[in-house]
């Protein structure tokens, strides 16, 4: 909707990409990852439907290596983090993820609360 923020996920990391509209706002080129963690295709630079999720099986080390590049240098250099999405922070029972540590980033100090 416009004027409503702008979220996509990466590797479970929730990102405010408003400032990017021109790249995933409606019509924008990268729309299609939006509202979703959509780690594969990021790594795969794919727009499929198929490649818009979270899951990692099955890639290849250059896509890893591109996606933790792509996460690195321009999500978290450029978008604040405004959350995780459950994979990230809960195990498949639900119970909390003991080993979830929050992301640093440049742009606001994690509270201790998480």
């Amino acid at each position: 909707q416009e004027g409503q923020p702008i979220y996509l996920a990466v590797k479970g990391v929730v990102f405010d990409v408003t400032s990017g509209k021109e790249f995933y706002g409606k019509g924008a080129p990268y729309n299609a990852l939006v509202g979703k963690d959509s780690t594969r295709g990021v790594a795969k630079m794919s727009l499929d439907p198929a490649d818009l999720t979270h899951d990692i099986t099955g890639l290849t080390e250059e896509e890893l290596k591109s996606l933790d590049d792509i996460f690195n240098n321009v999500y978290k250099a450029k978008y604040p983090i405004v959350g995780y999405t459950s994979r990230r922070i809960l195990n498949e029972d639900g119970s909390p993820n003991l080993d979830f540590k929050p992301e640093d980033q440049p742009h606001f100090n994690v509270k201790d609360e998480f």
